[in-house]
């Protein structure tokens, strides 16, 4: 009798409240050599980078740093990267600006060095340019939380002297030695870092949901995404499970509504998880059957245990503009496909 009292009014209020807000439906794109952008293919490794609220980008430059690039696809240096202390001078001292992510104001950016391990910070605003950590190694990504902490993945065990041979030795052979770390804020100022997973396979993506309290790792060499629940508190880590297992995830990014947006290198792919769930949907891809038969034949390799690194050529990508890495999301529902060639696609607004 005490459940019927009260499942009556329940269904009564379940009934007439406003349905659950249907997320927008995700759109397919097939390449055209007409996205590859900027046309004259003048950027040098735009792995990642963000959209401005007028259309413009600003991508990671091997070279400069960073780069801002008009609509048009004309683009300059932006930020005093090497007054921060950035530089790439083969064989002494590599770097490579890799992770571009906006802090959570949408005022600054925060850049990783994946060769250089420096992690800086550029107001965008004014372009001015700060080192706020040096890491031992190269840093992959780096993404700031609404605290103010800084969350940064750790590939493997590089140094600038070793230039790129040595990061891309872990994807050949899976080291076991990348990691996350967390540089937390305290009273207007970074503390000392603190490694919080360890033994990972090639740490890369990061992105914290502020909202859910949640943060998503790719772990490329060992074909998963990673999620775990954050403590606001402390900044702490708990209750880590796998969200995802799939070939060699690569950069990840949350759009407006929640889903997670993962880019699939060895595919030539972008996919969108349901991160409620861990079912996905393709957005994009370009494949011919033979650079498919190299997916499966990377991915043989991998659990075999076998050198692999030989596969990773354009014969593996072609025609796309490089090896397709990471992605913008921008507005008016456009995205970009980032990698570590001479352009990148975009998808979307054409």
């Amino acid at each position: 009798m005490r459940y019927m009292r009260y499942a009556a009014p329940l269904a009564f209020v379940l009934a007439c409240a406003p349905p659950a807000e249907k997320p927008t439906p995700l759109p397919y794109w097939t390449f055209d050599p007409s996205m590859v952008f900027p046309a004259d293919r003048s950027l040098v490794r735009p792995e990642d980078g963000v959209a401005l609220p007028d259309g413009r980008l600003i991508v990671s430059d091997q070279v400069s740093g960073l780069r801002l690039v008009e609509r048009d696809g004309s683009s300059a240096p932006f930020g005093d990267l090497s007054g921060a202390g950035y530089r790439n001078n083969p064989p002494t001292h590599s770097g490579a600006i890799n992770g571009v992510s906006l802090e959570p104001d949408g005022t600054h950016l925060v850049l990783a060095d994946i060769l250089g391990g420096g992690i800086y910070r550029v107001d965008i605003a004014t372009g001015q340019t700060e080192m706020v950590y040096q890491h031992s190694y190269g840093v992959n990504t780096a993404v700031r939380d609404a605290q103010g902490n800084i969350w940064f993945t750790q590939s493997t065990r590089n140094t600038p002297q070793d230039g790129e041979g040595r990061m891309f030795a872990a994807v050949d052979f899976p080291e076991g030695d990348g990691s996350l770390w967390q540089l937390p804020w305290s009273d207007g100022t970074f503390g000392e870092p603190e490694v919080l997973v360890e033994n990972m396979r090639f740490a890369n993506g990061v992105v914290v949901d502020n909202a859910a309290g949640k943060l998503y790792v790719a772990e490329t060499v060992g074909n998963r995404i990673l999620q775990f629940d954050i403590d606001t508190a402390d900044g702490g880590l708990s209750n880590k499970s796998t969200l995802l297992e799939i070939l060699a995830p690569d950069n990840l990014e949350l759009d407006e509504q929640g889903r997670l947006w993962v880019a699939l290198p060895a595919r030539n792919a972008l996919i969108v998880v349901d991160t409620r769930t861990g079912a996905y949907e393709p957005v994009f891809q370009s494949q011919t059957p033979e650079q498919e038969a190299l997916s499966a034949e990377f991915l043989r390799r991998g659990e075999a245990g076998e050198p692999r690194l030989e596969l990773m050529t354009p014969d593996l990508w072609a025609p796309l503009p490089g090896l397709m890495t990471g992605l913008i999301l921008a507005p008016g529902g456009v995205v970009y496909f980032t990698g570590i060639g001479d352009a990148i696609v975009r998808l979307g607004g054409q």
